[in-house]
């Protein structure tokens, strides 16, 4: 099979790149540098749509994230790559929606959810992966330092906040089955059945660490003050607003019916294996 991932260096693409190389596959890299890889690579550029129906021209099928942009350049890339499937047509087009909302509250669609509409009606197969928070978040050295050095998992999300949380790790056996195996189509969602609370993590952490661990809701605004020297003041502003958004939000739990427990048969890592396997 021929498989195009892009983002392929990245915090998703990596593991999905790596998991069908593990499965068997000689996946191609679409990177915007092809020389940061060993394997088989392509330079492609997303805001074009003659670079991308270039890359996915033949291919069985394609693995596809919108990096991280401002929300005028999401949509640029969105609407170019919907442009390319629906010309290049690959045989199979699997999406990460990287835990952002596909419509904003008043309905108006995001750059993914203008994706997410361009595949639905290009006519060619795809999935759609919809996770809602990453664990890698906690892997910030803000959060997993506390953890590990006081025993304080701090995270902006109130004690009672259930999130559905999944690892990158996790997105990539998804992926992978996905890109492989088109039997299943449309939205497959993604994240731990039940949902955890932050105590239910921080007990993960403590399981892990083999020493005691507590969660402790954080303010938003501190935690922004943490990540403003990672992030910068302008890159730190929105994440500071999607915590504040979600302290009026009564949680993040996927849909069951729709999960890739229920349609994949896969269930995510429990935290402490997903630190295991990182050796964090």
């Amino acid at each position: 099979m021929t498989i195009i991932v892009h983002g392929a260096t990245g915090a998703q693409g990596s593991p999905v790149l790596a998991g069908l190389a593990a499965a068997g596959h000689s996946p191609t890299a679409a990177i915007r540098d092809s020389a940061k890889v060993a394997g088989p690579s392509l330079s492609i550029d997303n805001a074009s749509v003659d670079s991308l129906v270039q890359a996915y021209a033949g291919a069985d099928a394609v693995f596809v994230h919108l990096p991280l942009a401002s929300p005028d350049q999401q949509l640029a890339y969105a609407k170019a790559i919907g442009q390319a499937v629906s010309q290049a047509r690959p045989g199979r087009v699997v999406f990460s929606t990287s835990g952002y909302p596909t419509a904003l509250p008043d309905g108006t669609p995001t750059a993914h959810g203008v994706l997410a509409e361009s595949l639905a009606a290009s006519g060619v197969s795809y999935a759609l992966i919809a996770p809602q928070v990453f664990l890698e978040n906690l892997l910030l050295p803000v959060t997993l330092g506390p953890a590990r050095e006081d025993g304080v998992l701090r995270y902006p999300i109130r004690d009672d906040y259930p999130v559905s949380w999944i690892s990158h790790l996790d997105m990539a056996d998804i992926a992978v089955r996905l890109l492989t195996d088109d039997s299943v189509t449309g939205v497959v969602t993604a994240g731990a059945l039940p949902p955890l609370l932050g105590e239910d993590v921080a007990q993960g952490f403590a399981r892990y660490f083999a020493s005691p661990v507590v969660f402790e809701a954080q303010d938003p605004e501190a935690y922004g003050e943490l990540i403003i020297p990672l992030f910068g003041a302008d890159g730190a502003r929105p994440v500071v607003d999607s915590y504040h958004f979600r302290w009026t939000m009564p949680g993040e739990v996927i849909d069951e019916e729709r999960s890739a427990q229920k349609l994949l048969g896969i269930t995510p890592r429990s935290v402490e294996s997903w630190l295991g396997e990182l050796a964090v």
